[in-house]
């Protein structure tokens, strides 16, 4: 088979999972899935940030954000306040270290890319990606 007549989806489950591996093996003594990584990362990069915005930015419904969010408040890596309606979400010291701990592991896979397609070629897919994902959700 040609692999131009191979759709995209493929090689993108191929990268996901591949991804997935390395980032659960660097972080195997962290007690947290790899689903919840992205979700870690954002509070920490937005201390502060309510359960609506959440949802919003993972296109997902708020009952599935209250599931992770309980995970990982379980676990020791973030902690929820009540603010009226609203649930503030910050890190706690244990959530920071770890968020901080997966970006510089996805630092590590990307340079990984650079290595293999160039920087500018990385910078384009990165681009592409982006304006794929913006006009498809």
């Amino acid at each position: 088979m040609e692999k131009h007549n191979i759709p995209t989806v493929p090689y993108v489950s191929i990268i996901y999972r591949e991804h997935a591996k390395f980032l659960n093996d660097k972080l195997k003594d962290e007690d947290l899935s790899y689903g919840l990584y992205p979700l870690l990362i954002n509070i920490y990069q937005y201390e502060g940030i309510i359960q609506e915005e959440l949802a919003k930015i993972f296109h997902l419904n708020e009952s599935t954000i209250t599931r992770n969010l309980k995970k990982l408040e379980d676990k020791g890596f973030i902690e929820r306040t009540s603010n009226k309606r609203t649930k503030i979400i910050k890190t706690t010291p244990k959530g920071k270290h770890t968020a901080q701990k997966i970006m510089d592991y996805d630092m590590q896979w990307d340079n990984k890319i650079i290595e293999i397609i160039g920087q500018k070629e990385y910078l384009n897919l990165k681009d592409n990606l982006k304006m794929i994902c913006d006009s498809m959700v």
